[in-house]
């Protein structure tokens, strides 16, 4: 199967196609539904197999490639189109297919009567191809070509519904905002490929790779390829300061947040960077810059997480702080544990978005968590699902979040010192604080919604089964990663499963300090208890106390207004970047180039034309006497010339 993996991106583009083209005419919702939906499941069923098979085979021959065509070869580039299918890909792959085919069904349910029906299952499937490729691709270049493959459906579903009003303008601007943004990124991902191919003579992983180990390459070149590839990944993941997309992509409709803004393609970035680790632990001043920023994105994030009332804007905050947990994981060489939390991550937060558009769907389109109150009774099965993700991604022990957020805090204290821990223990506190005050607002306490206009209801099976099996996930889809603390030094099987791929960057980064097992126990238990009491905290406050709430923010007024309003960052970027760019553009390009230079230009040959042509006109005006005159007149011009020659 391992060789039919082309099937995993043929598939959704099949589904594509189909429901593109015929769609409209198709009409039938169950039809249109079940084309997208089983497209990304075969896809599923194909990489589940190409991964039984690998498994089977020994460690040394599980990295292996499938070519398809050569793509460019021209002045000595030569680039083949092929997969990689790898320990890394696989994972990816089955993240991708597998949580891509439950929120494509739960889709079936949640756009159920949208006159883009269609529209919309050909954009997810089409963001499925594209995402595939990226991380299947073997080389840079068709890592790219996802990249931007799935940057465009990113923009094509955040705008999906472009007329509606998001904010200060429509659902069509936040899309703008977020295809903006992310080609900044993009331009520094351009340049360190460049810098690679000048570097290496080749864009291909293993040949790449293979020279970075052993090649007598400066630090400085190492350094530069990945602070470029770095700024790439800050665009595509949301890392401060590229992070400002992210929250009003939320505009898109539910499920793209949850399958696009959180489970798959915004993890691209640490995908690339752990794909990348050789280069990155070449370079250890940006190792260092990945940690930080990573680790300043996660505590910033959250912070502004924490006064949040949009259900959604609460999720896409902590989402930017959960990635930041990754890129620290990243920074500070801990790549299995990064990958393993987008795993992880990609469950629960997947599972929060669903629930969060199932609550948004039984409250008439409500979003304002002020406006919900005592919504367990009326969405029994929603609630118990939310409840499980919410102690997930609060880092309650025996779920998927405990194990991949406490092995990160575990490496990031081991491999980084005791600051990098203690602010990513505060993140954690603050993470398990606002999850439950959303979960408190919006399921427990009294009902502040009005009777008469809202009827809360349950959602239909098409979406509750999904939420139910991530539930499941969200429980027992951390226990491939336990603590080496309890399970001994190879019985972390996540980590196992990755090693040969980051074996040669842990060769080459030789850290880990020596650290007793009393000691991971000893930090595990401080986080997990601040972690609780955080959460009774949250639940007492926003159930019971909720004048306390009113109190705080009254005190503490200043901060709360800096807190909502989100720093006023996009102010400020409005302030310093858009703004500037915006009067330079009426100012300089539009006044100047446009009207003066090209429209200038433009009608400037106009008129000359005109003015030679009503000269010319004069000449030819019909009347028989002037063309005798005027054949005379050139007669004897003819004449005197000839006299005048002799």
């Amino acid at each position: 199967m391992i060789n039919l993996i082309y099937l995993t991106v043929l598939l959704p583009l099949l589904g594509f196609l189909i429901n593109g083209l015929l769609g409209r005419k198709i009409k039938n919702e169950k039809i249109i539904g079940i084309i997208g939906s089983s497209a990304v499941g075969l896809s599923f069923i194909v990489v589940l197999l190409a991964f039984i098979e690998t498994l089977g085979l020994p460690v040394e021959k599980r990295s292996n490639t499938v070519e398809l065509f050569t793509w460019l070869s021209v002045a000595g580039l030569d680039i083949k189109f092929g997969y990689l299918v790898d320990q890394l890909s696989l994972t990816m792959s089955l993240i991708v297919t597998g949580v891509g085919f439950l929120i494509h069904v739960y889709s079936i349910g949640y756009m159920h009567g949208d006159k883009g029906f269609w529209r919309f299952f050909a954009y997810l499937n089409l963001f499925i191809f594209a995402m595939m490729n990226l991380v299947l691709g073997d080389n840079f270049v068709v890592l790219f070509l996802g990249w931007e493959g799935v940057g465009l459906c990113s923009y094509l579903l955040i705008g999906f519904w472009y007329d509606r009003k998001f904010e200060k303008g429509t659902t069509a601007d936040a899309a703008k905002k977020a295809f903006v943004v992310n080609r900044i990124g993009d331009f520094g991902f351009l340049l360190g490929m460049f810098l690679i191919y000048m570097t290496f003579d080749s864009l291909n992983f293993s040949e790449v790779f293979t020279k970075a180990v052993s090649f007598p390459i400066p630090e400085s070149t190492f350094g530069l390829i990945a602070i470029f590839l770095f700024i790439g990944a800050t665009g595509k993941s949301a890392q401060i300061p590229l992070f400002v997309w992210l929250p009003d992509a939320m505009a898109g409709p539910t499920p793209v947040s949850a399958l696009i803004h959180a489970a798959t393609m915004v993890t691209a970035g640490v995908y690339m960077v752990s794909r990348a680790a050789i280069i990155f632990v070449s370079a250890p001043t940006v190792m260092m810059v990945v940690a930080v920023v990573g680790l300043l994105t996660a505590f910033f994030a959250a912070t502004i997480g924490l006064v949040q009332n949009d259900i959604k804007k609460v999720l896409a905050y902590s989402t930017v702080s959960q990635l930041g947990y990754m890129f620290l994981a990243a920074g500070v060489g801990a790549f299995s544990a990064s990958i393993f939390h987008v795993m992880t991550h990609a469950f629960f937060k997947a599972l929060l978005f669903l629930g969060a558009g199932a609550v948004i769907h039984g409250m008439h389109e409500e979003q304002n968590i002020q406006k919900y109150g005592g919504l367990k009774k009326y969405m029994p099965k929603t609630y118990i699902t939310f409840f499980i993700a919410t102690l997930a991604i609060a880092g309650v022990p025996g779920l998927a979040g405990f194990f991949s957020k406490d092995e990160i805090l575990w490496y990031s204290y081991s491999n980084g010192g005791f600051i990098f821990w203690l602010i990513g223990v505060l993140t954690a506190m603050m993470t398990a604080f606002y999850m439950f005050r959303l979960l408190s607002l919006t399921f427990y306490g009294k009902e502040r919604f009005d009777h008469h206009h809202v009827h809360p209801h349950e959602s239909p099976a098409v979406m509750t089964i999904p939420l139910m099996i991530l539930a499941g996930l969200s429980i027992v889809g951390g226990y491939i990663g336990m603590p080496k603390v309890f399970v001994g030094e190879h019985g972390n099987l996540f980590e196992v499963w990755l090693e040969p791929i980051y074996k040669p960057a842990m060769q080459k980064l030789a850290l880990y300090g020596s650290h007793s097992h009393l000691e991971e126990i000893l930090l595990m238990t401080i986080s997990t208890a601040l972690a609780l009491t955080s959460i009774y905290f949250a639940y007492k406050i926003y159930t019971e106390r909720k004048e306390v709430a009113e109190k705080t923010s009254q005190i503490f007024s200043g901060i709360y207004k800096l807190l909502l309003n989100k720093y006023f960052v996009d102010e400020a970027y409005d302030a310093a970047v858009v703004n500037p760019i915006k009067k330079g553009s009426e100012k300089i390009l539009w006044k100047f180039a446009d009207n003066a230079i090209i429209d200038g230009a433009v009608n400037g040959t106009a008129k000359v034309i005109t003015s030679f042509s009503s000269i010319l006109r004069k000449i030819q005006n019909g009347v028989a006497q002037s063309y005798a005159i005027y054949m005379m007149i050139g007669v004897a011009l003819a004449l005197l010339w000839i006299i005048l020659s002799l």
